[in-house]
C-alpha cells in the first residue's frame, strides 16, 4: 500500500544555481548532495518544517529516462519558464513575498485575494513557477 509521496523532481538546467536560489533564497535545506562514480548528481532539498518530502534538484540530461530528445524538449520548457512546480503554502502570504523579493526573488505581481486564499506567483529563475499562497480559513 502507498503511504507517501516521499520526492518529487523539479528539473532545473543547473544545479548549483537551483541549491543557491532554493537554499540561500527560499530557506530550504540540503537532503543529499551526492555525485555518483558515473557522473550522475543526486542533489535533494526542502523545508525544514517538511523533512519527510525530498526534492530533486535534477538537470534534463540523456539517460535511462530521458531520450536525447526528451531531455532537450525538457530543456527548452525550462527555457520558455512554462513548468507550474506546484504550490508553497505559507501562514503571511504578504510578509512572505515582502522577505522573498528583498532577497531578490522574481514574483509575477504582487499577492492577490482569491477564492481559496491569498496567492502570490514566483518563479525560480531556473524555468519553474509556483504559486504561494496563504490558504483561506
Amino acid at each position: 500500500m502507498i503511504q507517501r509521496l516521499s520526492h518529487v523532481t523539479l528539473f532545473v538546467n543547473n544545479q548549483d544555481d537551483a541549491k543557491d536560489f532554493y537554499v540561500n533564497k527560499l530557506g530550504f535545506e540540503v537532503r543529499t548532495d551526492h555525485t555518483m562514480d558515473n557522473g550522475f548528481r543526486w542533489l535533494t532539498v526542502g523545508p525544514a518544517s517538511q523533512p519527510d518530502l525530498e526534492i530533486v534538484l535534477m538537470e534534463p540530461k540523456p539517460s535511462p529516462m530521458l531520450d536525447d530528445e526528451a531531455s532537450q524538449a525538457v530543456r527548452l520548457l525550462l527555457k520558455k519558464g512554462v513548468l507550474g512546480a506546484g504550490v508553497f503554502h505559507v501562514d503571511d502570504c504578504q510578509k512572505t513575498y515582502e522577505e522573498l523579493k528583498r532577497k531578490g526573488v522574481q514574483f509575477k505581481g504582487a499577492p492577490e485575494d482569491r477564492f481559496y486564499g491569498i496567492e502570490a506567483i514566483m518563479t525560480d529563475g531556473l524555468g519553474n513557477w509556483f504559486s504561494m499562497t496563504q490558504p483561506k480559513a
